[in-house]
């Protein structure tokens, strides 16, 4: 039972991790049918620029909790600006163009963000600082830490928060027009223009929190952390519904729930020396198994047909 629970808390934050950045590949989806491949690069400069900001103060004498406040802040306002600027500048040319365009420019745009920053940070890994204590809390048989409650506790607050944005606002009631049918919301005083940039802005800051927290989680960043989670990302909002807020964070959860279930049980079979080598294989069998008995998603596609 210990053992379960301990799989239970570690799935948890993982699938929190995971839907926090599937959010972003979901609304982008959901308003223009784009695939943006270079989000979780997006998460990956997240956490570097979080490690450059804090690694800068680290002698300023400031408790640990501001420091990674203050890196996460900066991290969401660089974070924003990129995805904005990525949009202007390589996906809002494209938008009337065939949709195989804008699918390969996001995959150039992954690639020359990763490069990027492997040129701007260097290529080796680098250690994030400990921030916050580091002694495990014993709960219910099984342990947690500061940081793993503060990446639950986070996610559900920024997750809340998302949904009365997007139900409860004029933004989120103009993203809904959007995604419905772009040219009568234009009609309507919409602008579209305005709304898909926002759109973008939002999903940089999510991946930006998600990246500071996968950095604090594992203790460590380089160029290349965003490539894996920003595919199981995309696979999480796939397996939900793409389009669909709620499919992408139950289809995040989820998935972190297999992986880490799975993983414990073929450490089990294999002495623990396969678990956490091949944890990666649960996300593309549960893909698989999904697209072949319900193609939409968990949820279902609730994405407005505009032909």
């Amino acid at each position: 039972m210990d053992i379960l629970l301990q799989q239970l808390i570690n799935g948890l934050v993982l699938g929190a991790m995971y839907a926090l950045v599937a959010l972003g590949y979901t609304m982008v989806y959901g308003i223009i049918n784009l695939i943006n491949f270079a989000h979780g690069e997006i998460l990956m400069v997240g956490g570097l620029v979080s490690w450059t900001v804090i690694s800068a103060l680290e002698n300023a004498g400031l408790p640990g909790w501001a420091l990674l406040v203050i890196g996460l802040l900066c991290s969401i306002v660089v974070c924003s600006v990129l995805n904005f600027l990525v949009e202007k500048i390589a996906y809002r040319p494209l938008r009337n163009a065939p949709r195989l365009a804008p699918l390969i420019t996001a995959m150039g745009m992954s690639l020359l963000l990763q490069t990027l920053a492997m040129i701007i940070w260097k290529p080796s890994p680098k250690p994030y600082p400990l921030l916050l204590p580091t002694d495990p809390i014993a709960f219910g048989g099984a342990v947690i830490t500061v940081t793993q409650i503060l990446i639950l506790g986070v996610s559900v607050a920024v997750l809340a928060a998302l949904m009365w944005l997007v139900h409860r606002t004029k933004l989120g009631r103009a993203m809904r027009a959007t995604a419905e049918n772009p040219k009568v919301a234009a009609l309507m005083g919409v602008k579209p223009d305005l709304v898909i940039s926002a759109t973008f802005v939002i999903g940089a800051a999510l991946a930006a929190v998600a990246g500071v927290m996968w950095a604090a989680n594992y203790g460590t960043v380089q160029h290349t952390m965003g490539f894996m989670p920003g595919l199981k990302a995309f696979t999480a909002a796939v397996l939900g519904g793409i389009g669909n807020l709620a499919g992408a964070m139950v289809g995040g959860v989820l998935l972190g729930l297999v992986e880490s279930f799975g993983a414990g049980y073929l450490g089990d079979l294999t002495g623990d020396v396969l678990g956490s080598q091949y944890v990666d294989i649960f996300a593309f069998m549960m893909l698989i198994i999904v697209l072949t008995l319900r193609p939409s998603g968990l949820l279902g596609e609730r994405v407005a047909d505009r032909a």
